[in-house]
């Protein structure tokens, strides 16, 4: 098990940006960011392997962009043109074996997105 810690969250304006960042304590081979609004479903908004190309949900696809930091055992994940939907806690998962099992979590960043 690995510690993860988000930071960057925060509130902006309809179209600005905000980088997060996830800082663990140790590696693992995938990682990916989550969030969660108010009554709704957690969504997974990105992922990415050591190998693997970034994989984003439809609804942040090339507007986010996220990317990993192998030897820093860091995740990051730009987002720009944010949206009044995009307001919800991230969090910071982690993957061990690629399988799809998010065993890692950590405690969340909110962004706030102002019509």
């Amino acid at each position: 098990q690995v510690q993860l810690v988000e930071s960057g969250g925060g509130s902006v304006q309809s179209g600005g940006s905000l980088s997060l960042s996830c800082a663990a304590s140790g590696y693992r081979a995938c990682m990916g960011w989550f969030r969660q609004a108010p009554g709704e479903e957690r969504e997974e908004v990105a992922r990415i392997g050591q190998n693997n190309k970034p994989v984003y949900a439809d609804s942040v696809k090339d507007r986010f962009t996220i990317s990993m930091a192998k030897a820093k055992n860091a995740l990051y994940l730009q987002m720009t043109s944010l949206k009044p939907d995009d307001s919800a806690m991230y969090y910071c998962a982690a993957d061990r074996y690629c399988n799809g099992n998010w065993n890692d979590w950590g405690q969340g960043t909110q962004v706030t997105v102002s019509a």
